[in-house]
């Protein structure tokens, strides 16, 4: 809950900044352990320009990552490392992501696919709260990953990015994880189109431009194929 409120508090605090009209962050309940099913804001004004819009979408992500990233290196060095194939018996798996190998590639000298890490409550907190980091930076529709492809490259791109990645979750679910499937589903009933901001001509400041690269590079290092795995 912590990084998810670090997470919206980036999307609020970028709003503020450029003088939005948004709502502090609220808290989806959920029945415990789960504890939230997320939070998010609400933007009651328009978004001026596509450098806003980068402001707002990236910063969620990047104020998250910021704490999850070393709650997660924290996580995994208190983490059992085991060398063998995965134990007999019924459990989850938890899939893993460039930023988790490269984890475990620091602090124990191996991939995780070449043992059996039991993962550290630190760890899978972490775990977690990069995960939704990188379904809200999928780069489609409205999300924070559709806000940052649209001001960064501008409504075609984005409009033909975001019908990519919606076709690309279809057999990614089948064959991974069907949670996929949903996600999708869901994208359709939020809409694929991005609304243009009140200015969709000028382009972002340099600044607005590392910001909105520093999102997609994140997307890529927390991305989850195959998130969960029952055995």
């Amino acid at each position: 809950m912590s990084i998810l409120l670090v997470h919206e508090m980036g999307h609020f605090l970028a709003g503020r900044r450029r003088h939005l009209d948004v709502t502090p962050p609220y808290f989806i309940p959920a029945i415990p352990p789960v504890g939230t099913f997320g939070a998010f804001i609400k933007i009651r004004s328009l978004i001026p320009d596509r450098q806003s819009l980068i402001e707002v979408g990236a910063a969620g992500p990047v104020f998250g990552a910021i704490l999850a990233i070393p709650l997660l290196f924290i996580g995994i060095s208190q983490s059992d490392f085991r060398m063998g194939p995965q134990p007999d018996g019924s459990g989850l798996s938890f899939g893993t992501s460039i930023i988790l190998e490269l984890a475990c590639l620091i602090w124990f000298g191996k991939f995780s696919f070449e043992s059996v890490i039991i993962l550290h409550p630190i760890a899978i907190a972490a775990w977690f709260g990069l995960f939704v980091t990188a379904m809200n930076l999928l780069p489609m529709g409205q999300l924070d990953g559709g806000h940052v492809i649209y001001a960064l490259f501008g409504p075609k791109v984005a409009r033909n990015v975001s019908y990519v990645v919606f076709v690309a979750l279809l057999p990614l679910g089948y064959f991974t994880w069907p949670g996929w499937i949903i996600f999708a589903s869901l994208s359709l009933v939020i809409g694929l189109k991005h609304p243009p901001p009140i200015d969709s001509h000028t382009a972002p400041s340099a600044r607005g431009r590392v910001l909105a690269w520093t999102a997609i590079a994140l997307f890529f290092l927390t991305f989850v194929p195959t998130p969960i795995t029952v055995f």
